[in-house]
């Protein structure tokens, strides 16, 4: 089993930045490809940001490149995710999500979630 907690998630002016943080606990953090997803309400949960194991390689949903920096620290068995110029569409309950086999590009392959951090952005 892994937990995830998820932080950092708050209101924030268009323009604006946060940087969300995913503390994981109860496996080898290093074991896992992590992903950041996003729902909004009457929408699908959609992918944001994954990362493999050492950071080698990553992904971004087009929606968010060249704005969002996903990012992790296996000292400190943390994803971060650094949201730059948010935009009142990224407005969302953001989840972090922990896969051992593969890196999570959809929900379905998400084996584990945190309990999720509003992210509100103000126009």
């Amino acid at each position: 089993q892994v937990q995830l907690v998820e932080s950092g998630g708050g209101l924030v002016q268009a323009g604006g930045s946060l940087r969300l943080s995913c503390q994981a606990s109860g496996r080898i953090f290093s074991d896992y490809f992590m992903a950041w997803f996003r729902q909004s309400p009457g929408k699908e949960r959609e992918s944001v940001a994954a990362i493999s194991w050492t950071g080698g390689r990553i992904h971004y949903a087009d929606s968010v490149k060249g704005r969002f920096t996903i990012s992790r620290d296996n000292t400190k068995n943390t994803v971060y995710l650094q949201m730059n110029s948010l935009k009142p569409e990224d407005t969302a309950v953001y989840y972090c999500a922990a896969n051992a086999f593969r890196m999570p590009m959809s929900p379905k392959d998400a084996v584990y979630w945190g309990q999720g951090t509003q992210v509100t952005v103000s126009s």
